[in-house]
């Protein structure tokens, strides 16, 4: 949901979004995302809008200003919970480089 979000602030079609998302290692099925974008579209965190392009219509969504706000939220919890992940693998030393060995 933070990524579709982070993605639409700047007005995309669907297609272009989960390129976008796909290109930042983020791929996800449409069966996801388009029921996603609806949800969120019904939350008012998302607006969209029908338009002709290349000669086929095509739904065009873009972040409205309360989903500004919740991304903004978002960010910053998401902020919060990374650097309380990288002070406890820095606890536990060698950071990541250990989480990573010992992962494998």
């Amino acid at each position: 949901m933070v990524a579709v979000l982070a993605a639409l602030r700047d007005e995309q079609c669907g297609y272009t979004l989960r390129k976008t998302l796909a290109e930042h290692g983020m791929a996800i099925d449409e069966g996801t995302l388009y029921p996603l974008a609806r949800r969120l579209e019904s939350q008012g965190l998302l607006a969209s809008q029908w338009r002709e392009e290349d000669k086929r219509n095509k739904r065009f969504y873009r972040l409205t200003s309360e989903g500004a706000l919740i991304l903004e939220q978002l960010l910053c919890e998401w902020q919060s919970i990374d650097a309380s992940l990288r002070a406890v693998l820095k606890e536990q030393g060698n950071g990541t480089d250990r989480a990573i060995s010992a992962s494998r």
